[in-house]
């Protein structure tokens, strides 16, 4: 087989020694290198141009203690210092929202042994794209697609923790905010973040590192805080007010409810993490069973006992009003006022850590920006599908096109709603879409767990016990029907937004999908007459991509256009 100079040592490798084939994940739906048009090869390779077995540009550089790091800055993040007003507003008494919080962590539970099985039995950077590109191998390309316009281009975005810092650094001068003013702050981190991770890679994993600490140190600072409280050593006026008829005052709509646990689901999202970053692993296997249980063992006890906190030291009209600022509330109520505003300083800073994670390290990238570089390397057409996007431009450790995939949308959804509501429905469009995927990443488990060892996959991996993915099976369920229920009085809590207006976002991302694949791969070479030529390419940093060539049959000839380079090429058929 003939390969092209431009493909470099990585294709050669694998094309001289076919041997190294039998460690490539077999499932995933696969493609032939090709050096010309028309020329087929007998080795095939999976779809993804980053197959499970270790190259020379995939350095393993983490392991126990950062994998658990990774997690827990991953999951600490804005939700449960600002989300529990929305929460307590939703569910309408702090029995119900305490409750909530627990079915959150028993669904972040489920969910958590259910990705384990699939990680373990993938041991390979990607997450969610690898599990269901290998379950879902027809129509081609769908799942791939699907997958980029949800996760990596039109939801792929962090304004919710841009929302945060600006509001907190309002908070924290002390003047009026306009809605101008907070879209310019938010604007500003993001951008920040972009540069900074994109630009200088290891100096974004230091800022992050010592974000994590930090917040992990304030959440610890609310959670003893509280407790002494509880004890009844401080002179606070009657802490246990809100826990006497915790259930006064409950909704009874299904749509208050699925509008929260969203909410609550979202404030634990980060347990699944390491599973995008498993090529860069020590032992990834071993590592996924231990970490996964454990950093979110961690988060969910500090954020059970942070809520009783909260609800501890303001009462329940106070916390129903915070809006996003609930921890700086907690903070005047126990310290007073001065460290309302050093709290809600801090609560800003340390939501930067919040687009950290789908930043990058010096070696590789972390979450929405490795991603975005994943899915670049498949070859499809614009946003994601060219060399440059793929690449680690300028930098070559860091893929600052990833970043900016993210960053475009990150911008437009800070601009288009009302700043006063932009937050919950951004948190509301992020969780109903994703709920969509979960279910479906249930059933690839189900379908796989009957196949494991004749598909040759990772003959050891975590086995989710059924009952528990029923469960969340059930949660999906349920958490894709209620929102469409009215919920009280007919208002969502994204006034004037209609109550059901994020679900139909979330679905018209997924549809949108469908169309954009139907157009690429079937509609557009039928009306005009070619073929799709997929072509693995090696870039000057390391990085393996696949680019399609548009190949046209006429006239005795065969004619070539390469997207990336706009050149065409002519050969003899």
């Amino acid at each position: 087989m003939t390969i092209r100079d431009s493909e470099g040592a990585a294709a050669q490798d694998l094309s001289t020694n076919p041997s190294l084939l039998q460690h490539i994940d077999r499932s995933e739906p696969s493609m032939a290198l090709r050096s010309r048009p028309g020329e087929r090869s007998d080795h095939q390779l999976p779809l993804s141009p980053d197959p499970i077995i270790r190259t020379r540009y995939s350095a393993i550089i983490v392991g126990l203690f950062s994998c658990t790091l990774l997690i827990v800055g991953c999951i600490i993040g804005t939700g449960i210092f600002s989300t529990p007003s929305s929460i307590l507003s939703s569910t309408g008494s702090v029995g119900a929202s305490l409750m909530l919080w627990v079915l959150g962590l028993m669904l972040s539970f489920c969910g958590l042994f259910i990705w384990l099985e699939l990680g373990t039995m993938f041991p390979r950077s990607g997450g969610e794209k690898v599990y269901l590109e290998a379950v879902y191998t027809k129509p081609k390309y769908l799942v791939t697609v699907i997958f980029a316009t949800l996760n990596a281009t039109l939801l792929g975005f962090t304004a919710n923790g841009c929302i945060v810092f600006a509001s907190n650094i309002v908070v924290a001068t002390g003047k009026t905010a306009t809605t101008w003013s907070e879209c310019g702050i938010a604007l500003g981190v993001v951008f920040f973040v972009t540069i900074l991770h994109g630009l200088t890679p290891r100096t974004g994993v230091y800022v992050m590192n010592l974000l994590t600490i930090f917040k992990a140190t304030i959440l610890l600072l609310v959670v003893i805080s509280g407790w002494d409280v509880l004890s009844g050593k401080t002179s606070a006026k009657d802490p246990l007010a809100n826990f006497r008829d915790p259930f006064a005052g409950s909704s009874h709509s299904g749509n208050d409810y699925a509008t929260a646990t969203f909410k609550v689901l979202n404030a634990y999202i980060g347990w699944s993490n390491v599973n995008y970053v498993l090529n860069n692993v020590r032992d990834p296997v071993r590592t996924l069973k231990i970490v996964g249980p454990l950093g979110l063992g961690i988060c969910s006890v500090l954020y059970i006992l942070a809520n009783v906190s909260y609800f501890a030291v303001a009462t329940k009209s106070e916390i129903e009003h915070s809006g996003i600022t609930v921890a700086a509330l907690f903070f005047k109520n126990v310290f007073g006022r001065t460290a309302e505003r050093a709290l809600a300083v801090f609560v800003a800073l340390r939501t930067t850590l919040q687009l950290d994670v789908f930043a990058l390290d010096d070696q590789q990238t972390f979450s929405v920006s490795r991603v975005n570089q994943e899915l670049a390397k498949e070859g499809i057409p614009l946003p994601l599908g060219n060399k440059f996007w793929a690449s680690n431009w300028p930098t070559g450790k860091s893929p600052l096109p990833g970043l900016i995939v993210h960053l475009i949308p990150s911008a437009i959804v800070i601009l288009a709603p009302p700043m006063a509501v932009a937050y919950p429905f951004v948190i509301d469009v992020e969780g109903y879409p994703m709920q969509i995927v979960n279910f479906f990443i249930i059933v690839a488990v189900q379908r796989f767990g009957l196949h494991t060892h004749k598909a040759g996959f990772n003959p050891d991996p975590a086995s989710v016990w059924w009952p528990l993915a029923v469960l969340y099976l059930v949660a999906a369920v349920f958490l894709r029907i209620a929102p469409f229920l009215p919920p009280k009085n007919g208002v969502g809590n994204t006034p004037p937004l209609p109550y059901y207006l994020y679900c139909l976002v979330g679905i018209g991302v997924l549809l949108l999908g469908v169309l954009y694949r139907a157009g690429w791969r079937i509609i557009l070479p039928h009306v005009f007459g070619y073929e799709l030529v997929p072509r693995k390419e090696t870039l000057g940093d390391g990085t393996v991509l696949t680019t399609i060539e548009v190949l046209f049959r006429f006239a005795g000839m065969q004619v070539v256009l390469d997207s990336d380079t706009t050149s065409i090429v002519t050969n003899e058929a």
